[in-house]
């Protein structure tokens, strides 16, 4: 089953916007109205479980890249470029290594390489599972996801933050299903690409924000060290939910980015 999206413009270059944990396709709603105002076609999914997309069974990043490649394949594409943000950010670095000539491009925002894997020799899965049994214990309480959103949202962000950018965020996430949140959560532990940042050959952006407790600058300045053809770029003021919180700031890197010239894609052809 393909995955539901929403999509604007019909410019030759697709971007196709991976939202987070928290998020649906209106967690990118800033951004494709930009890009395709730019002459780009913009498209925006609901990853399996969110919105109209139907679930898969298992639940993993193997089966939420290939979600991603069915919808490139649906979308008529050779190739995109991918923006993915927080857990999109990691499905689009699972793209990227399982099938890395349907990428021209990557952004990745508030992500990381691999989730709960602890340098300092603490037991990461004790890390993963406590950080699985804080998310989900309000909704074990009997709260609904608008509670959770309107808890978290706030939380997340930095002191420079749009207040219309918050309300659309806790509006995505008051809407994603419990068990839906549930499974992404139990997924998002299981992430691991550190070893493969090294072999990304696409031109790729990171953006961070200052504040961002989720995903660290300091994160995310040692993922662009380790990936040949990256740079960072941060938002000052700004916490995790970067694109929504300085929609233009964002755009204005975004839209610099796509602007560069094309890289030589010769090489990637056996």
């Amino acid at each position: 089953m393909i995955p539901t999206f929403t999509t604007l413009g019909d410019g030759a270059t697709t971007v196709l916007m991976l939202h987070g944990i928290g998020g649906g396709h209106l967690a990118f709603a800033p951004q494709v109205e930009t890009l395709a105002a730019a002459g780009y076609r913009a498209v925006a999914w609901d990853m399996p479980g969110y919105g109209h997309s139907p679930p898969i069974e298992p639940y993993t990043f193997k089966g939420l890249a290939q979600s991603c490649i069915d919808l490139i394949d649906a979308l008529q594409c050779e190739h995109v470029v991918l923006v993915g943000h927080s857990m999109g950010g990691m499905v689009a670095q699972e793209v990227v290594a399982r099938r890395p000539e349907r990428v021209s491009r990557l952004v990745l925002c508030g992500t990381s390489a691999a989730f709960g894997k602890r340098s300092d020799g603490r037991d990461a899965e004790a890390w993963a599972r406590q950080f699985v049994s804080q998310r989900t214990a309000p909704l074990d309480a009997g709260q609904s996801m608008a509670e959770v959103a309107s808890r978290l949202v706030p939380q997340m962000v930095g002191p420079g933050s749009l207040p219309e950018g918050l309300k659309l965020a806790e509006h995505c996430m008051a809407g994603v299903p419990a068990a839906t949140y549930r499974r992404a959560l139990d997924c998002l532990v299981t992430f691991d690409r550190q070893s493969d940042l090294a072999g990304i050959g696409v031109p790729t952006l990171l953006i961070g924000g200052e504040f961002d407790r989720v995903a660290a600058p300091a994160v995310m300045k040692q993922m662009a060290a380790a990936i040949p053809h990256a740079r960072y770029a941060e938002l000052p003021g700004i916490g995790h939910l970067m694109n929504l919180e300085a929609p233009e700031e964002f755009d204005g890197l975004l839209l610099d980015f796509l602007g560069e010239p094309a890289a030589d894609r010769s090489r990637d052809v056996h």
